[in-house]
């Protein structure tokens, strides 16, 4: 759903971004709303990158492996028991 956003600035910051706009071929508001999305991408590389580095390293390795908890657990008892 669209929201209409009315932003107050500096004319010459204006006059700037209807210039790169022109040059990109992007309308004003695809260039507002691709910078939200890349600052709210910022957010979550910050919060991601607040894991300890041997965490970092692991996130994500068993990504599409299909291991189940059960797998998990088997492989507990087999090793421990």
């Amino acid at each position: 759903m669209n929201a209409r956003l009315t932003l107050n600035m500096e004319k010459h910051l204006i006059d700037s971004a209807k210039e790169y706009s022109a040059k990109t071929g992007k309308s004003l508001s695809r260039l507002v709303a691709d910078f939200f999305e890349l600052l709210r991408h910022d957010e979550q590389l910050e919060q991601t990158s607040q894991l300890p580095p041997t965490v970092q390293s692991l996130k994500g390795v068993l990504k599409g492996s299909g291991a189940t908890a059960e797998d998990y657990k088997k492989y507990l008892e087999a090793k421990h028991l």
